[in-house]
């Protein structure tokens, strides 16, 4: 006679916990949902920036690549995107790791423009030291904008460096370690895409081949 209740008890305790379990979900899918769009938005103004105003009519979110070339960009997988303006190559923007920072790996995000310009730099994630390697923050300093324009060949090869080393570019006051790692880290890059000119424009997009592989499987 006393096990229709406990029965009963743990029906209902079973259904709230599934209930519990799909709000759970639910709500979790819908705020991956709200992260990734919020991560879209905050990498499309970071990519507006580093690129020439008003040039590009394509989403280079959805046209990029990965490259393999650690030596150069400082990890095993990089990240490339292209903005075209009418099918016209416009910039690459490449997304090299800095090895060698003084706290750790520095991320970056440089724009290479067709004509072997850089558009802009900007730094991704760091670890510096606040108020003294952290200045390679847009928000911290200006130090940054000194790529502005820079090519490998403005300045020379042999000036792409710091001050300190006889180089073209600042170092800062009691920190030269983390600019000078930046400073080859864009230098790195530079040489990268100068070596595999437009081939990185004709490559077909990551997300064009995944979409096509499975429409075939569809």
């Amino acid at each position: 006679m006393k096990i229709a209740p406990i029965l009963l008890a743990s029906l209902v305790l079973g259904s709230f916990a599934m209930a519990g379990v799909a709000l759970v979900a639910v709500t979790h899918e819908l705020m991956d949902e709200r992260i990734g769009e919020n991560m879209r938005r905050a990498m499309q103004r970071k990519l507006a920036a580093i690129v020439p105003e008003g040039k590009g009519d394509n989403d280079p979110l959805s046209d990029f690549i990965e490259v393999s070339a650690p030596e150069l960009l400082g990890a095993p997988s990089t990240r490339v995107y292209r903005v075209r303006q009418g099918g016209t190559p416009v910039a690459l923007v490449l997304t090299p790791t800095v090895p060698d920072g003084y706290a750790g790996p520095i991320s970056l995000l440089v724009s290479v423009l067709h004509d072997g310009q850089i558009g802009g730099v900007r730094v991704l994630r760091h670890h510096e030291t606040p108020g003294l390697g952290d200045r390679i923050e847009e928000t911290k300093s200006d130090w940054v904008h000194e790529f502005d324009g820079t090519s490998l060949g403005n300045p020379p090869e042999a000036k792409w460096g710091v001050k300190r080393d006889g180089g073209h570019f600042d170092q800062f006051t009691g920190a030269t370690i983390t600019p000078r790692a930046v400073v080859g880290a864009v230098k790195r890059t530079l040489e990268y895409v100068r070596s595999q000119g437009d081939r990185l424009y004709t490559e077909p997009s990551i997300e064009k081949t995944t979409q096509v592989a499975k429409e075939g499987t569809s």
